[in-house]
């Protein structure tokens, strides 16, 4: 029985042998994983794949997932507010990474442990996203080192004095006693609900 492969259904294919093995499969495991038995035919939908962002090769020539690859549908908007008619339209396909990131490169996550950053709504469990190399601004949530401790608190500038204070009450500023280093800046907060 001959199956019709669309790029979709073969991208699809290849993520999640990706999203299970954390790797990206060889032309031989691609043969059975696109129902195949010519390395030209993978080849041909390699190239599809490449050329529609579904793919990239990084630096060194290897294939990793193309950022249109992670995306899922924006399928409209929703009121916080008060209720109105629900209009569920595909809009754009949305790539987390890169929704979330704009500085791959000098990105980081780190996961939230503690409750000093709870009225900012940094809750314990969630993953920010850190940028080193930013200069942080009186007021940007950063990721610091003050006095061989890290941290992550709200920072704040004044002339040349610097403390770092919580965003939950219970806890006092902080005011380096000898030093002060910048892990970076929080550009994002992911939490995930667990049912």
């Amino acid at each position: 029985m001959k199956t019709t492969r669309t790029i979709h259904s073969v991208a699809k294919a290849i993520d999640n042998f990706h999203r299970q093995r954390r790797r990206m499969p060889s032309y031989a495991e691609m043969l059975p994983l696109l129902g195949v038995r010519s390395k030209s035919v993978v080849h041909f939908w390699i190239n599809k794949l490449l050329e529609n962002g579904l793919l990239e090769k990084d630096g060194r020539g290897y294939l990793t997932p193309g950022r249109r690859a992670r995306g899922i549908p924006m399928a409209g908007e929703v009121a916080a507010g008060f209720p109105s008619p629900a209009e569920e339209e595909l809009r754009d396909i949305i790539s987390l990474d890169e929704y979330l990131v704009t500085r791959p490169e000098s990105s980081f996550l780190l996961q939230v442990s503690g409750d000093s950053m709870i009225g900012e709504g940094i809750r314990e469990g969630d993953l920010v996203i850190v940028e080193r190399g930013r200069t942080p601004k009186s007021g940007d949530v950063v990721v610091a080192q003050v006095d061989g401790e890290w941290t992550m608190k709200y920072f704040r500038k004044q002339g040349t004095r610097v403390r770092l204070e919580a965003a939950n009450p219970k806890y006092p500023p902080i005011v380096p006693k000898a030093e002060l280093l910048m892990g970076g800046v929080v550009t994002a907060v992911i939490r995930k609900y667990r049912l």
